[in-house]
């Protein structure tokens, strides 16, 4: 029975969202768009509680970090505002006491045309490849959590995301509530949105959980956007320039991935 719970949030893949302008704590077009976060971290929260879970843990994992509104959450949860300035970034505070991990509002990859919001931790990139394969904030963040013994529970955003998430986590459910088409989304009604996470927080967590095998290395590949970036980071210790655009790192420790990119992005 899952007794702890860790839920990661971010905001560009929460139900309607579109535009840059919305995603932004000191935008008035943002505030709704924070709102929308909170109800759907709620709608986990509420249901977890429903379900016996004791304790929830929040990272709020967009941005600022300050954009949930704590008091639409229940008592037993406890909320992590702003950042750590660790490397566990989007995944600070987890560790191998938390029974499982749910990601809400997470997005498409970098590199890829599932969401007009589509990167990977920050714009200064086209892409990031973790074993030749785009990875997304998702892929990155359930590794880090299965790196310390939590495994993947559910994850909602947008439907390039929530496809690819069984390539990561296999068997992992997933809540789409939007879609990309060019610089565009389509979404369904927020009421929906929330009805079906709190359906599917409640149903993954009557599953049993499945821990995701990590690979034996990794081989990360960082495509800037500006050359001057890739020399750059071409000096954090063990990377290497493989292009005017791009470095590489290889590791067979999963911290050292999260601890490159943290410093290179």
């Amino acid at each position: 029975m899952i007794r702890k719970l860790y839920i990661s949030a971010d905001i560009e893949g929460v139900c309607g969202i579109a535009d840059w302008k919305e995603t932004g704590v000191a935008e008035a077009q943002g505030a709704y768009f924070r709102e929308e976060m909170t109800h759907e971290v709620a709608a986990v929260c509420e249901a977890a509680t429903r379900a016996g879970v004791a304790e929830i843990f929040v990272k709020d994992a967009h941005g600022s970090g300050r954009n949930i509104d704590p008091s639409r959450l229940g008592e037993n949860v406890r909320i992590m505002r702003a950042w750590t300035s660790d490397p566990w970034s989007m995944m600070a505070g987890i560790d191998s006491s938390f029974d499982g991990a749910i990601y809400v509002g997470y997005h498409s990859p970098g590199g890829s045309d599932g969401n007009p919001l589509a990167h990977t931790m920050d714009t200064t990139n086209v892409h990031v490849l973790i074993n030749g394969e785009l990875a997304s904030e998702f892929a990155i963040n359930a590794r880090t959590a299965a790196s310390v013994g939590v495994p993947s529970l559910l994850v909602t955003g947008d439907r390039y995301l929530c496809e690819s998430a069984p390539s990561i986590a296999p068997g992992i459910p997933s809540v789409p509530v939007s879609e990309g088409f060019g610089n565009a989304s389509v979404s369904i009604h927020p009421g929906l949105a929330r009805r079906r996470i709190a359906e599917a927080t409640a149903a993954a967590l009557a599953s049993p959980a499945k821990l995701p095998v990590l690979p034996d290395r990794f081989e990360v590949s960082v495509l800037y956007r500006q050359h001057h970036m890739a020399h750059r980071a071409s000096f954090f210790p063990g990377a290497r320039k493989s292009g005017p655009l791009e470095v590489a790192f290889d590791t067979k420790d999963w911290f050292e991935v999260v601890r490159f990119l943290y410093f290179v992005l």
